[in-house]
């Protein structure tokens, strides 16, 4: 039964993780087009979309809490059994666990592209500032 939950509990992060790299892949995309040269905006989107899986399906599943079902944390304690009712709350647990881990990569990604953005947008700003006052 610990090996169908692990199964499931990857399947349901992956889905989760493909749905969440499905809606943001344009965002992405057009955020690194304007901040990164052309040549790598397309390298940097594959990088940031497999980035988006890898913690996702991390976040999602959590082998530690997993254990529990293996390995108790008391020694003389059976293990846990599955019920229909863990079951609903382990693949409960592992979309909200997907979704937070992705939020936070992505928010933490959005921050860093938006300083990204000031700073470019600053250097031409100033680039034509300069060109029109011919200096």
């Amino acid at each position: 039964m610990f090996l169908a939950l692990l199964v499931v509990t990857f399947a349901v992060a992956l889905v989760v993780s493909a749905i969440v790299a499905f809606i943001f892949s344009g965002s992405i995309r057009r955020i690194l087009d304007r901040v990164v040269a052309p040549d790598l905006a397309g390298a940097w989107h594959r990088y940031m979309i497999f980035a988006l899986y890898v913690v996702g399906i991390s976040g999602g599943v959590r082998i530690f809490s997993l254990e529990q079902y293996v390995n108790p944390a008391d020694p003389k304690a059976p293990p846990l059994v599955l019920t229909p009712e863990r079951w609903t709350l382990e693949v409960y647990r592992t979309v909200i666990e997907t979704l937070q881990s992705t939020a936070w990569m992505l928010l933490v990604a959005f921050v860093f592209l938006l300083i990204a953005y000031v700073i470019a947008r600053g250097m031409e700003l100033r680039a034509t500032k300069h060109a029109g006052s011919g200096t």
